[in-house]
C-alpha cells in the first residue's frame, strides 16, 4: 500500500508518496505560500500531490490516503488548521478540501507529532514500543508515541525545571523552553561573551568554544546539559519511554551531547525504572513527510 505525505513548514511544503514500510518511493517540495487566499494554497499542495504520485510511477488511484503534518492550532475534530500566525491560516478546511478532490482519507496531524511517528517508523525510534521525540529548535518540541500511535497535546517543552527562572514566550518562568532550546542555549553563550570568529553566535558556538579550551564554555555545557537532563528526566519518571530521540540543530552535536546527558540522566531518573535508549534522530527533514503519511496508514 501507498501513501502520500505533506509536512508544512515555515520555509517548504515537503511532499511524498511513501510505502507501508515508511520508505520514500519519491519525493517533491515547493516554497509555503504564506497569507494567499485558502483555495490559493490549497491548489498548490493538490498539485504537488498529483507530482509526486507521477514521479513514483504510482496511479491517484493507487494512493490509499493522505497525511498532513501541519504547524499551528489543529482541529481534530473535522481535519482544519484554526490558527496558524506564520502562514495565515485561519480555520482551513485542508482535509476536507482534500478529501473532496481525491476521495481518500485525509488525516491531519500536528508536524511535531507527525516527525515523531516518522522517527518510530523509520528512524531512530524504529521497533520502540513508546519513544518521546523531544526537538531542540527555536523552541522544545515534543511527541510522545505509543505502539505506532500519536499521542497528541504533547507541549512538555513548557513545564517548569527552574522555579522562578528565565522568561518563557508562553508567559511563565523557569521553562524547559526557556533553557533547552536552541535559542535558550544561545541565550547562554551570548551572555558569556561567546561569538564566532565572525561575530555571529548560533547552536554549535559553544560547543566548538568548549573543543577550544575555553573554560567558560566549558560550564555553559555543563549547566545545559544538567538542564536537559532534568527535563527528560521528569519526563521518564512519568512517561517510562522505551527511547528518547533528540532532533534539531543542537542534536547534531550527537555523542558530544549525548554522552554527559546519558551519564546524568541515568544517575538521577527513578531507582528501578528500565533506563531508556537516549539517541539523536535520524531521518532530518523526511522525518515529518514519512510521519504524515503513516499517520493516514492507521
Amino acid at each position: 500500500m501507498t501513501y502520500v505525505g505533506i509536512d508544512v513548514g515555515g520555509t517548504t511544503i515537503k511532499a511524498g508518496v511513501v510505502d507501508e514500510g515508511g520508505n520514500i518511493l519519491s519525493y517533491e517540495s515547493i516554497p509555503t505560500p504564506t497569507y494567499q487566499p485558502h483555495d490559493v494554497t490549497f491548489g498548490y499542495i493538490l498539485n504537488l500531490i498529483h507530482e509526486v504520485a507521477a514521479l513514483s510511477g504510482i496511479s491517484m488511484s493507487e494512493i490509499k490516503a493522505v497525511g498532513i503534518g501541519s504547524p499551528g492550532k489543529i482541529d481534530y475534530s473535522n481535519g482544519s488548521v484554526v490558527y496558524n500566525n506564520n502562514l495565515g491560516w485561519i480555520d482551513f478546511h485542508i482535509s476536507e478540501m482534500l478529501h473532496e478532490a481525491l476521495s481518500v482519507p485525509v488525516v491531519l496531524e500536528n508536524d511535531a507529532d507527525a516527525a515523531a511517528l516518522g522517527e518510530v517508523v523509520a528512524g531512530s525510534a524504529k521497533g520502540a514500543g513508546s519513544a518521546m521525540i523531544i526537538t531542540l529548535g527555536t523552541g522544545v518540541g515534543t511527541g510522545y508515541v505509543i505502539n505506532e500511535k500519536i499521542f497528541r497535546s504533547c507541549e512538555f517543552g513548557h513545564m517548569v525545571i527552574r522555579s522562578g527562572g528565565r522568561k518563557c514566550t508562553c508567559g511563565r518562568t523557569g521553562c524547559f523552553e526557556a533553557y533547552c532550546s536552541a535559542t535558550g542555549l544561545i541565550r547562554s553563550t551570548l551572555e558569556a561573551g561567546i561569538k564566532e570568529p565572525d561575530g555571529t553566535v548560533n547552536g554549535k558556538t559553544v560547543f566548538d568554544a568548549a573543543d577550544n579550551g575555553n573554560e567558560t564554555a566549558k560550564k555553559i555545557i555543563e549547566e545545559y546539559t544538567s538542564d536537559l537532563a532534568c527535563g527528560i528526566v521528569n519526563l521518564i519518571n512519568g512517561l517510562q519511554p522505551e527511547v528518547i530521540s533528540l532532533g534539531g540543530g543542537i542534536a547534531k552535536q550527537e555523542e558530544k551531547l549525548l554522552v554527559p546527558l546519558r551519564k546524568k540522566v541515568y544517575a538521577e531518573m527513578y531507582k528501578g525504572l528500565t533506563q531508556p535508549r537516549i539517541v539523536a534522530c535520524t531521518l532530518g527533514y523526511k522525518a515529518g513527510l514519512i510521519g504524515a503519511a503513516m499517520s493516514a496508514r492507521q
